[in-house]
């Protein structure tokens, strides 16, 4: 029988696809990485193989060992993903949200979170009118999502990694002042709302941004642009006197960086260096390494 060099490439490919299989057990732990990373390089096709192995094994270390290779060639496609989202003209916030949950759900069907996004603008957006005060256009916004929708805000909690996802958010109504922030952010942007994350330490909070940056050709500094404050866990409303007694209760000057708003980009290196904190064991460290790397990714 004669082979074409494809399908004797196949052969070959193969072949080494089942000697890296039967080294995966190998106690040497070089070995392992040597195999490990020869694995990797065949790129995301090769995870039903690994799937397969998987369950036609009963060693629960080398199950282990398949999760990670598993793993490691899900992050190597969402590392691609993430500096595709860098490169972006229009760096959306919901795409780089999906992103982040990704880390943890690589299988992620993104419809349904799309379809409830949409469905929230759209029931805001038959709310509102050209009419309305900033305040008037915040309940409005607020009103549907908490009341309505029934968001529930939580600190955030390490112990709770669920709390930073997107998904997990839609799906059980609850997210954590970044999760809820960042789903207010998206809303606010896609209803033309001038509705921003400013950099206060040690919390996350949204302010109204006036839409005029000029007050009688004087140069309105960064705290002067913001309307009023937003709480994302709740939707309450803070005014510029509440954040003045905040700043004083910890003991902070409030420098005017702290009320610049910040960019897509430094929203997602926030959320990706604090949900890594949930992965603080031993058995973990290589998720926090990994979601650290992702928001170093992203420096400018």
């Amino acid at each position: 029988m004669i082979y074409t060099p494809e399908e004797n490439n196949d052969m070959q490919e193969n072949k080494e696809i089942k000697a890296l299989f039967h080294l995966i057990d190998d106690p040497d732990q070089d070995v392992f990485a040597t195999v490990s990373s020869r694995i990797v390089s065949y790129g995301r096709g090769i995870i039903p193989n690994l799937e397969n192995l998987w369950e036609n094994t009963i060693a629960a270390e080398v199950q282990e060992r398949i999760e990670l290779l598993i793993h490691k060639l899900h992050y190597r496609d969402l590392t691609e993903d993430f500096q595709h989202w860098k490169g972006s003209s229009y760096q959306d916030l919901l795409t780089a949200s999906l992103l982040v949950a990704k880390f943890q759900y690589p299988d992620l069907v993104t419809t349904p979170v799309l379809q409830e996004v949409e469905k929230l603008r759209r029931n805001i957006w038959l709310e509102l009118n050209s009419y309305l005060t900033p305040l008037e256009q915040v309940n409005v916004l607020t009103s549907i999502l908490y009341n309505y929708y029934g968001l529930k805000g939580t600190e955030v909690a390490y112990q709770q990694p669920e709390e930073f996802l997107i998904n997990k958010l839609i799906e059980t109504k609850r997210g954590n002042s970044i999760a809820n922030g960042i789903l207010y952010l998206m809303l606010s942007e896609l209803l033309d709302i001038p509705v921003k994350a400013i950099n206060i330490p040690r919390q996350f909070v949204l302010a109204y941004i006036k839409p005029n940056y000029d007050d009688s050709s004087e140069k309105l500094s960064p705290a002067q642009r913001i309307e009023f404050f937003i709480d994302p866990m709740s939707g309450q409303v803070f005014s510029h006197k509440d954040v003045e007694s905040y700043f004083k209760r910890v003991s902070v000057p409030p420098v005017a960086s702290y009320f610049k708003p910040l960019s897509h980009n430094r929203i997602i290196q926030t959320t990706l260096e604090e949900f890594s904190k949930c992965f603080d064991d031993e058995r973990n460290a290589y998720k926090k390494m990994e979601l650290l790397e992702l928001s170093r990714l992203l420096n400018d």
